[in-house]
């Protein structure tokens, strides 16, 4: 059986039953930005089954997109080294939210087995919850095991918490759960006596937990039953497929060995002839495997979270294809064969295609420029190290560096030095709970109790999408200075909550609507709109005559001219995010934006500088939706239902149960709460004004739109027209004029700069001459100001070598600035390095420098030190002298 009829299959059996299937959510969830990527089926129904949302569904299935390489299911090492340890995996699970429960669940998954699956009865065993300090034994799952499906004592084990209760956190839903095992063969047995799932996994498989959620734990510890009990499993599709593919690992299945293959065949080899090599095809082949998929889902290599993750397997994978002798870059002859082996369950990855291939090329390069930066850091520490090698420093080798760790242990093992294990570990784990104490920290929102009270009370229905004035709208609050007040007086700031409002909360980074409060007896200036809590809008107002109070009825008109401008540059966003993902990849992700009524910002993923040409083509293309005057659909659709449909969520947004989907034509379709135009002619124009990176794999673009997108065109013409009429060109030749008229400064600049030096040099002519005498060596040391670092340079080898034998020692200042120039002749090295000297000297202008033994420099932020620092010279020479042990130079 292939893997996608493995697959379709189980769907196919849950959706007979009743199951809505679900696709996957992206491996980023959008609705969590708890997990670093998503580790679980039920992952994306976690609010689901804690009851924070609903759905018009009570059961599901899916196969869901995994990625396991942090936390409690840090396995990267054992990756390739077992038969089925994986980063990236697919869970295939069926799930109830408080409709069947144990006794379903277990036939359920007991026909799937035995008569879709056709697995031998008799090999499959099963585990369920033993009983333990805090929970009873689940007897009930025993007794339906045992008494309707038939499965014999011996082969019906009691476990404890650790093998069979779940938790999703400390607190919260939990229970028992049940595991279904196979015998994969008495051949595999590795234990003395009796061979149990408990005691043997070499031979035993675990394809599938059975989680029964009927409690939910308190902080003490105690149980409570839930209300209404839930089942959530999950069946590892990897395992499942060798299973009924007769192989022994998950790599030998139809998953993986089209990409083992690739991989053996880029190398040379076979893959089954030598293990070691068989190893680094199966770690190749995972990686690649997890590298498109993230790449797919918007993850690009960079140093922290997600994309340091990504990165970590790339270079993992690099390191893998040269152990195989593969020196070159090869990923881009390997990605293409995972994308052909799965793109007919998620065709995402053909379209994302080029967009990884690029990324593979730019990471290999890369990764070979931080081999030699971190094999010279690894000599040096190893040349130092006597006894082991620290921890620290091992893992500043693999945290800073990116240098491989099983490389290290290679190149330690060869030189003779032990590896302190230990100490890497400890920093390991600093680093882990760094990051989850700041993963933890960021979905942690601070709201004051005053806006929770509020909240509580007072629920703001929000009626701005198609008007932008209310009518008769009831003060429902005040504040001021954080506290409830009745009434706001003239000159006074507060906040003021509504009981409807149109005027648009910040949220989704659209700005907050701006306007005015006209009551029976004052008027405000509405400043700002923002939501500090579920379902609360409050407005940050100032009374500018007469009085607002608590009950009174008002007039909410929001600033149309200003709202019209932003509803400009949000439609204009999501063309912009559309356009990038056209021209560039689909593996484009939007990372973040500004909509504000003057401009646009919009952040997205991406792993390189965008070219002006490129960002030409992006524009026409956002120019030519604009002029076509497309129809900007709104619809509100179940989140299920609007992911389905291809609807892009912006990660870390918190969606509901039912969500806004606005379209413009064909071209875009996004999950977006903010406001737009009914049109996209509406938008006039939009024009890019500049790209560039704000962090690693991340870029931003700017632009205008409207209104401002013309005063930008009218301010570039008056310069066009200035420097027109002051260089006395056309417009079509101003470009060509100011490349000759510059060309000319740099040919006057050179040879100022070059009389400058010569000038400079016949001052030094007579310093040469009468070369001070230290200790048998001749010693210039001056004070050149007004040269640049390279005429620096030219200036002392032209005196070094008009000294024969000697050190040249050249200062100069400029603004807040030092530095120090060190030459010696090449007798001399030895006994005077000059890397030793300017780093001694450089100290004293409050820096420090190195270079080669023959030449160095040093910088430092004390300029008004240079001379002391010149002065100091002769005594360094004498002091180096007197300490040399040996006279000959050598």
């Amino acid at each position: 059986m292939k893997s996608s009829e493995v697959r379709s299959r189980f769907l196919e059996f849950f959706a007979e039953r009743d199951h809505r299937v679900v696709a996957s959510s992206p491996l980023v969830l959008p609705n969590d930005p708890t997990l670093l990527f998503a580790n679980a089926g039920m992952n994306q129904f976690k609010d689901v089954f804690t009851g924070r949302e609903q759905r018009d569904y009570r059961r599901a299935a899916s196969s869901q997109k995994c990625l396991r390489v942090s936390g409690k299911h840090n396995d990267l090492e054992m990756v390739g080294r077992t038969p089925r340890h994986h980063t990236f995996f697919e869970m295939l699970g069926n799930f109830s939210f408080g409709d069947y429960f144990k006794r379903e669940a277990i036939a359920y998954a007991w026909e799937l087995a035995t008569k879709v699956y056709g697995l031998p009865a008799e090999r499959l065993w099963v585990s369920v919850f033993g009983g333990s300090d805090s929970a009873q034994a689940d007897e009930e799952a025993e007794a339906i095991w045992r008494d309707e499906i038939g499965i014999p004592t011996e082969r019906l084990l009691r476990l404890g918490e650790k093998e069979n209760f779940w938790r999703m956190g400390d607190t919260g839903p939990c229970g028992p759960c049940s595991e279904i095992h196979f015998d994969l063969g008495e051949d595999l047995t590795s234990v003395d006596g009796v061979s149990t799932p408990e005691n043997d996994e070499r031979r035993y498989l675990e394809i599938w937990n059975l989680v029964f959620m009927q409690f939910d734990q308190h902080e003490d510890g105690g149980l409570q039953p839930l209300p209404a009990p839930s089942i959530d499993t999950g069946m590892g599709l990897e395992r499942i497929v060798s299973i009924l593919q007769g192989k022994r690992t998950n790599y030998d299945t139809d998953l993986f060995l089209p990409i083992l293959h690739a991989a053996a065949e880029r190398a040379g080899k076979r893959y089954g002839d030598d293990e070691e090599d068989d190893f680094s095809m199966r770690v190749i082949s995972d990686h690649a495997r997890a590298f498109c998929f993230l790449v797919c889902d918007g993850v690009v290599p960079s140093p922290d979270k997600r994309g340091y993750v990504l990165r970590r397997l790339l270079r993992r994978a690099m390191r893998h294809g040269r152990k195989l002798g593969i020196e070159e870059a090869f990923l881009h002859e390997i990605t293409p064969v995972v994308t052909d082996c799965l793109k007919g369950v998620y065709p995402e990855l053909v379209a994302s295609l080029d967009g990884t291939l690029e990324i593979g090329r730019r990471e290999e390069q890369r990764f070979g420029t931080t081999l030699v930066a971190g094999m010279g850091r690894l000599e040096d520490a190893l040349a130092s190290t006597k006894g082991a090698l620290p921890g620290a420093t091992m893992f500043e080798l693999y945290d800073t560096f990116g240098f491989p760790l099983d490389l290290m242990r290679d190149i330690a093992d060869e030189r003779g030095v032990a590896l302190d294990n230990p100490g890497f570990d400890t920093e390991m784990a600093k680093q882990r709970e760094r990051a989850r104490a700041s993963y933890k920290g960021k979905r942690k929102e601070v709201v004051s109790g005053v806006y929770d009270a509020l909240a509580g009370k007072h629920r703001t229905q929000f009626e701005g999408y198609d008007r932008v004035q209310l009518d008769g709208v009831r003060i429902a609050a005040l504040l001021r200075d954080g506290e409830p007040v009745d009434a706001l007086q003239e000159g006074e700031e507060g906040e003021i909550v509504l009981e409807a409002t149109p005027f648009y909360a910040e949220s989704g980074g659209q700005v907050g609507d701006c306007g005015s409060l006209v009551g029976a007896n004052g008027e405000a200036a509405v400043l700002d709109a923002q939501r500090p809590a579920d379902g609360l809008i409050v407005h940050r107002a100032r009374v500018d005559s007469g009085s607002l109070a608590t009950g009174e009825a008002t007039r909410a008109a929001v600033d149309e001219g200003r709202r019209d401008a932003i509803r400009r540059n949000h439609t204009a966003t999501h063309l912009v995010h559309a356009a990038l993902r056209e021209v560039i990849g689909s593996h484009v992700k939007q990372a973040g934006s500004l909509v504000a009524p003057d401009r646009l910002r919009f952040d997205f993923s991406h792993f390189a500088s965008i070219s002006d040409e490129t960002l030409a083509d992006i524009e026409s293309l956002v120019n030519e939706k604009v002029l076509a005057d497309t129809e900007v659909g709104c619809e509100l659709l179940e989140l299920e239902e609007a992911l389905r449909s291809g609807a892009m969520a912006l990660f870390g947004e918190k969606y509901g149960d039912r969500v806004r989907v606005v379209t413009v034509g064909e071209f875009s379709k996004e999950l977006c709460g903010g406001t737009h135009c009914g049109r996209s002619g509406e938008i006039g124009v939009v024009k890019l004004l500049h790209e560039r990176g704000i962090a690693s794999g991340t870029r931003r673009v700017e632009a205008l739109t409207g209104g401002g997108a013309l005063d930008e065109f009218r301010q570039a013409q008056r310069v066009l027209h200035a420097l027109e009429g002051q260089l006395s060109v056309p417009r079509e030749r101003l470009a060509e004029e100011l490349e000759r008229r510059l060309e000319q400064v740099r040919t006057l600049q050179r040879e100022i700069d070059a009389l400058r030096v010569e000038q400079v040099a016949e001052g030094l002519e007579d310093a040469v001459a009468g070369a001070e005498d230290v200790s048998g060596v001749k010693l210039v040391a001056r004070r050149v100001d007004g040269l640049a670092a390279q005429q620096l340079r030219e200036l002392a080898d032209r005196m070094v070598a008009k000294l024969g034998s000697g050190m040249v020692v050249l200062g100069r200042a400029e603004g807040d600035k030092a530095s120090l120039l060190v030459a010696v002749t090449p007798d001399l090295k030895g006994r005077l390095p000059a890397g030793d000297v300017v780093r001694s000297l450089g100290k004293i202008i409050g820096g420090g420098g190195g270079g080669r033994p023959d030449r160095a420099e040093a910088g430092g932020k004390n300029p008004e030190k240079l001379d002391e620092a010149l002065a100091q010279v002769p005594a360094e020479v004498r002091q180096r002298l007197e300490d040399s042990p040996s006279a000959s130079g050598d």
